[in-house]
């Protein structure tokens, strides 16, 4: 099954929750945004003011855009059939999001992926991935 672009209307605002508008920010202006632990030096997602793993103070670091497909499923049945995946981020946090430009059967888990910005309906474009 082809990939066939969905219209995806962005929620709220970018400016709705204070601890991720900067990386709707990001998303804007084409950088993908992470949260690193300045105590424990991990990367976490999603994106959040306190490390889940120590509670320490977090900064923002640019992402590489690089990933794995850990788990998918094909939505088939929805009116225009989509891909939503974990992504293993190189990083190393996973990420829920969407699989696009593809072929729907070639997807398989372990397949590398890589980042790209898509345009949403009223809001910043949304970080998804495409096989590498």
């Amino acid at each position: 099954m082809a990939y066939v672009q969905r219209k995806i209307p962005f929620v709220g605002t970018a400016d709705t929750n204070p601890e991720t508008k900067a990386f709707w920010d990001g998303c804007a202006a084409g950088k993908f945004l992470l949260r690193r632990c300045t105590s424990c030096r991990k990367v976490h997602w999603y994106p959040r003011s306190l490390c889940p793993f120590c509670f320490g103070d977090c900064e923002w670091v640019e992402g590489s855009g690089k990933g794995k497909i850990y788990t998918l499923s094909i939505m088939t049945r929805a009116e225009v059939p989509y891909a939503i995946a974990y992504v293993t981020l190189a990083e190393g946090p996973s990420m829920m999001t969407n699989i696009v430009d593809c072929d729907f059967a070639a997807l398989k888990i372990g397949q590398d992926v890589k980042l790209k910005f898509v345009p949403s309906e009223g809001g910043p474009p949304i970080p998804m991935f495409a096989p590498v």
